[in-house]
């Protein structure tokens, strides 16, 4: 179709009758308000008038933009008209209806250019439909969503249908990611003093079972039974539940000293899966162009492997500090008691020497313990610690670390895990493993800043 246009008098013209209604309406809720409560009485009825006169408005502008560009633009060769079928398509100024002319062929099938000229044939809703749906989504639940949207913004639209748009277009933005389309926002260059500091952890997340499913699916047939309908289901084998009531997703972050600059991606996958992650997004980042490199997490071994193996230009791989003094608090415990003064001095006394002297010298604080503990409890809570510390010996290094300004806490990993997979982890919340990663594939865009671009590109995509 070729680009034709209206112009501003075609348009006032057919607002004409329109703007005359909802002046009628106007006038009529603020002339039966009562005194003393004429903002009370009105504001309802005026917002609701102006919804319908807006989405009519937006309804007859697309019509007579239509009607010009079916006017000018010639009749696709070789096909046959099939006539007029109307649509609608859900947008943020309402449900518009829109009449189209159709064509078919028996080598092309049917074509409707019309719907490809409005930008409709790949979605029901709006970009901005989508958008807000993915926004009101993100700290609340899709019933919250669905209520929150009919209040505030005039859409009605079933908790189901905003489930469903929010994890389609989670998966979309995995989908982006996975092909390079959807990148970070900044690169190592743009970070403060070009420092990139890395953090991964896991997390646990709340899975449907199988037994959970079945016992949906007979509480959902006894219901419909019960009411007389039939089941809406596709055909086809019923997805599969979880093997497990939880299991471990993982969050990679990277982000700069001052936090102005944050990225942050998840994954459902294993610790091979987030490697992968971790290599891809590090490209991105640039972070080979880093002046100062490094990675701040809880010590886990598989965490430590990826690093090694994915990011070998790293500067240094630290042991978050708190994570360590847990394990001192721990095993101070087991020593002395939990709650006792004898047991905060201990763990006081060796926090203070590995944070001013390094774990080398707590390892050696800790021989005359155990020494004099030769068996039981006592004896394997210091040597777990004497094990966990002694192969993170080149991770605890902390005096060498602070002098060179490092960061040796995780808080930031840790928050984002928690931010990630809050909306995942709610009371009563079960999910389908590939639904939660799409709702925090969500969650991560939001965080790492990149929300309006995303929304930026679909809206140029439609």
């Amino acid at each position: 179709m070729e680009n034709k246009c209206v112009t501003a008098e075609e348009l006032e013209a057919a607002w004409t009758e329109d703007i005359h209604r909802l002046a009628e309406k106007v006038a009529e809720a603020m002339n039966s308000a009562s005194p003393g409560r004429i903002i009370a009485d009105s504001e309802e009825r005026v917002r609701d008038a102006n919804a319908e006169f807006r989405q009519q408005l937006f309804e007859k502008a697309l019509g007579l933009l239509q009607n010009r560009q079916e006017a000018f633009s010639p009749r696709p060769s070789g096909l046959r008209n099939k006539g007029q079928q109307t649509t609608t398509h859900q947008t943020v100024n309402g449900r518009v209806r829109v009449s189209r002319t159709v064509y078919w062929s028996a080598q092309r099938g049917t074509m409707i250019p019309t719907d490809r000229w409005l930008g409709i044939v790949d979605h029901r809703f709006s970009p901005g439909v989508r958008e807000m749906c993915c926004r009101q989504s993100l700290h609340g639940s899709f019933e919250v969503a669905s209520e929150t949207l009919r209040r505030t913004a005039q859409l009605s639209l079933s908790d189901g249908t905003i489930r469903r748009i929010v994890e389609t277009q989670g998966r979309a933005v995995l989908a982006a990611q996975r092909r390079g389309s959807l990148r970070p926002g900044f690169t190592a260059s743009d970070c403060t003093e070009k420092t990139i500091i890395s953090g991964t952890d896991g997390v646990m997340v709340p899975l449907v079972t199988e037994q959970q499913k079945r016992k949906r699916r007979q509480a959902e047939a006894t219901k419909r039974a019960r009411e007389g309908r039939g089941s809406t289901a596709r055909p086809g084998r019923p997805r599969k539940g979880s093997d497990g009531e939880y299991k471990e997703f993982k969050v990679l972050s990277f982000y700069d000293p001052d936090k102005s600059h944050c990225h942050v991606v998840g994954t459902a996958g294993n610790h091979e899966a987030l490697g992968r992650l971790m290599r891809r997004e590090a490209g991105y980042l640039q972070i080979g162009q880093a002046k100062i490199k490094y990675a701040v997490t809880d010590g886990a071994e598989w965490i430590a492997n990826q690093y090694r193996w994915q990011l070998p230009m790293l500067d240094e791989h630290i042991l978050d500090y708190y994570h360590l003094r847990e394990h001192v608090v721990k095993t101070s415990h087991v020593l002395y008691g939990e709650g006792t003064k004898k047991a905060e001095n201990w763990r006081e006394d060796l926090m203070g020497c590995v944070w001013e002297q390094g774990s080398l010298v707590m390892l050696h604080r800790l021989d005359p313990y155990l020494r004099r503990h030769r068996g039981g409890a006592k004896r394997e809570a210091l040597e777990l610690l004497r094990n966990y510390v002694g192969k993170r010996v080149a991770m605890t290094d902390y005096p060498t670390f602070r002098a060179l300004g490092y960061d040796c806490g995780s808080g930031p990993t840790e928050s984002l895990c928690g931010t990630l997979t809050d909306r995942l982890k709610g009371s009563g919340m079960r999910w389908d493993k590939d639904n939660a990663e799409s709702v925090m594939a969500l969650a991560a865009l939001y965080h790492s800043g990149l929300w309006q671009t995303y929304w930026k590109a679909q809206r140029a995509a439609a």
